[in-house]
């Protein structure tokens, strides 16, 4: 589940789109505003909108768009609910709003349009709202068992508009590209193949690199806005590191037991010490060597003199 947020002037032009016959839109819920027509819902709205006429923009308009993989628990009902739930903890309370579900893409999305200026003349505030966005969807995600999307993988490129559409294409590009580079000359040339430009922002009037743009298609974007993965520091940092690996030479393996006496040999060093005569491969018996020890013996006490 994903939120994209917009804020307008025009609430003529968001009802409409949002109330389109061509995307056999659905009208889920509605607070607030007269449902006889398209026309008496856009009046209601501006009414309302003139209690705070300093607002310039006090449209709101949220897209809610979740995964083609719940398309099947993902009921009207189901979806007038997170979106409700999704507005209360966004802080869009006591004001105008309208809720369709469109059927016209193959994932399932829903448009909220509201009055940024309350039933009390107010304004709703929209500090941080995209990041208090971000979270809100990852824990109603979760919250409801829905679908996380693995990044921007499964992203259908051929149907962003710009400039999405060519950001999600360097996306992909730096994605292959990136591992493959041991540093930028060659990350360079291999991007210019794909028609993008690589540029650096500088910090003041020094050679101290702040970060990184790329360029395709007339559309500049910073590395990070990209993925956070593609920030001039972490693209630099994995450039060392393949080089680092293509650098290693190749070792054959280690023989733990290279260059060390065998077995065998330990052995006979260590009973070398013990007894007189010599051991050699394998003719060596413990009971032999007992048997000669004590013959040994015998052969000493007749050779000793009695007193």
């Amino acid at each position: 589940m994903i939120a994209k947020i917009v804020k307008g002037q025009s609430f003529k032009g968001v009802v409409n789109y949002v109330l389109d016959k061509a995307k056999q839109t659905q009208l889920l819920a509605a607070e607030g505003v007269r449902l006889k027509s398209k026309e008496s819902i856009i009046r209601s709205f501006v009414a309302r909108a003139g209690l705070n006429p300093k607002v310039s923009k006090m449209v709101g308009h949220i897209s809610l768009d979740f995964s083609a993989q719940d398309k099947d628990k993902l009921t009207n009902a189901k979806m007038m609910q997170i979106a409700k739930e999704y507005m209360t903890r966004m802080g869009i309370t006591n004001t105008q709003y309208i809720i369709g579900r469109h059927f016209d893409k193959e994932h399932p999305h829903i448009h909220i349009v509201f009055n940024r200026i309350d039933n009390s003349g107010k304004t709703i505030p929209d500090r941080n709202d995209r990041y208090r966005s971000e979270k809100i969807c990852k824990e109603l995600t979760e919250k409801y068992g829905l679908y996380f999307a693995q990044g921007k993988e499964n992203v259908k490129i051929h149907r962003l508009k710009e400039p999405d559409k060519t950001k999600y294409e360097i996306y992909d590009a730096l994605k292959v590209i990136v591992p493959k580079c041991r540093n930028w000359n060659e990350l360079k040339k291999e991007l210019q193949k794909r028609g993008i430009k690589i540029d650096f922002k500088y910090k003041g009037n020094t050679n101290e690199v702040q970060g990184v743009l790329f360029e395709k298609n007339g559309y500049t974007f910073n590395g990070s806005k990209i993925d956070r993965q593609f920030s001039y520091s972490k693209i630099d940092f994995q450039l060392k590191q393949n080089d680092k690996m293509q650098n290693i030479p190749i070792q054959q393996e280690d023989n733990p037991f290279q260059n060390q006496p065998s077995v065998l040999e330990n052995t006979v060093s260590v009973l070398g010490g013990l007894f007189d005569f010599q051991l050699s491969g394998t003719d060596y018996d413990p009971d032999e060597a007992e048997f000669q020890r004590q013959l040994q013996r015998k052969k000493k006490k007749q050779r000793r003199p009695h007193l």
